[in-house]
């Protein structure tokens, strides 16, 4: 799978972390940087990776930024990116199982790189639940997104 990956400087050590991760595992990293941990602007990552997934030339993005909140209000901003903040598996796996979301956003100094490492390996083998009524909600928003986000 192809993976974008992002993030600010708050982010820089966990990413390489999951990046190395991701890599060894097979997945091809799609890096966006920031690549160190001088001080720098979230958006200016963010946005072109969550591009990258909105037009499938990435299947998922994972981005980390200092709490992931903010790597979620950009992404959630673009056409097709369906972002989730899990600080956990738990979230992690209802993430992919009820929304089947698309990116992944953590952050860096919430969690430490075990915890987001369990929380990476979930979301990334979780597959979205089939039953109809989960069907049915994920397209309730993919309807909101295609009324009201402007493809690009």
């Amino acid at each position: 799978m192809k993976i974008a990956m992002a993030n600010d400087h708050a982010g820089t050590a966990l990413k390489n972390e999951i990046k190395k991760y991701l890599e060894d595992n097979g997945h091809e990293v799609k890096d966006f940087g920031t690549y160190d941990e001088a001080s720098c602007d979230l958006s200016d990552f963010v946005y072109p990776a969550a591009l990258s997934v909105a037009k499938g030339e990435c299947e998922r993005g994972i981005f980390v930024d200092g709490v992931g909140y903010g790597s979620a209000l950009i992404a959630n901003k673009i056409n097709g990116c369906y972002a989730a903040v899990c600080q956990d598996p738990f979230c992690a796996k209802l993430a992919r199982e009820h929304t089947d979301s698309n990116v992944l956003c953590i952050g860096g100094k919430i969690i430490g790189g075990a915890i987001a490492m369990e929380t990476v390996k979930t979301w990334m083998n979780t597959d979205a639940l089939t039953d109809e009524k989960y069907r049915r909600r994920v397209q309730k928003v993919v309807d909101i997104n295609n009324k009201h986000c402007v493809t690009v």
